[in-house]
């Protein structure tokens, strides 16, 4: 095993009893890289991500973590393994009657055991380390997505975790915060040297900044593609769009409304009088 090998992911089948989801997943995820699950909605990266975040067994297979197969191992190996993932759902999924503090450090007082000044602090540099200084007493009401985002965020990074889940990050929010989103991820990996794990469906940003990817096709139940997305070929527009896209129309020519000599007001609306223009008469 490759010493700076953090996640392996080794002959993974996804079944729901007798009916197979995915099957034959094979993946390496190396010490601080952003490592991203592409594919469609109901192709199986919610149930990838339970399975490697200890929610749900897989049907076969197992997920390596620093050369330790997760799911062979024992209960208190597991429980102290769940300790070190963090994991960011999407649309922050905060508690709406919790200030972004709270919510920041709600896991840490059963966790840590650590007194609730304690908690505060940390809840504040988690919360300042993602650009939310100042914020730690406003409700997720009192925000936009992007920024609960960011509290979602706030809040796995508590723990201190070595590896941080991303559910579809971008979820919800507009090209201009995605971008922003995928910027900060990509900061925090630079800072903190902790393995980023994304699963997205396929966001140009995400996909950008990932070190290693995988796609998972629910056609043939099985990974497409993998490896980096440096080595993917550039595809060619295709003439129809790259026309459609470089030629912009003429631009209607604007109204000009004619001169009238004079105008005034009646019931019917306005009348010639003047020297004025009908756009002075309205």
């Amino acid at each position: 095993m490759e010493a700076n090998l953090k996640i392996e992911i080794r002959d993974l089948t996804m079944a729901f009893g007798s009916s197979v989801l995915m099957r034959d997943l094979n993946a390496h995820v190396r010490r601080g890289q952003i490592f991203a699950v592409i594919g469609d909605s109901g192709c199986g990266k919610s149930t990838l991500l339970r399975h490697m975040i200890g929610l749900k067994q897989p049907a076969k297979g197992d997920i390596h973590y620093d050369g330790t197969p997760y799911w062979q191992a024992a209960e208190v190996v597991r429980q102290r393994k769940r300790r070190s993932l963090g994991v960011v759902f999407q649309c922050g999924n905060l508690c709406n009657s919790m200030t972004l503090a709270e919510n920041a450090g709600r896991n840490l007082g059963a966790s840590t055991g650590l007194p609730p000044a304690e908690i505060r602090e940390i809840a504040t540099r988690k919360l300042a380390l993602v650009g939310l200084a100042g914020y730690e007493d406003y409700f997720p009401a009192e925000l936009p997505a992007g920024m609960c985002q960011r509290a979602g965020l706030a809040r796995a990074l508590a723990p201190d975790p070595e590896v941080l889940f991303f559910d579809e990050p971008s979820a919800g929010l507009d090209p201009a915060t995605a971008r922003d989103l995928d910027k900060l991820i990509l900061q925090l990996r630079d800072r903190l040297g902790v393995t980023i794990v994304v699963m997205t469906h396929g966001s140009a940003g995400t996909v950008k900044i990932a070190d290693n990817f995988i796609i998972l096709d629910p056609i043939i139940r099985t990974m497409r593609a993998g490896g980096s997305p440096r080595g993917l070929p550039k595809r060619p527009a295709r003439p129809a769009m790259q026309t459609s896209l470089t030629a912009m129309p003429e631009p209607i020519p604007r109204f000009k409304p004619p001169e009238f000599v004079n105008c005034y007001y009646d019931d019917s609306g306005p009348r010639l009088m003047g020297r004025q223009t009908y756009r002075q008469c309205l």
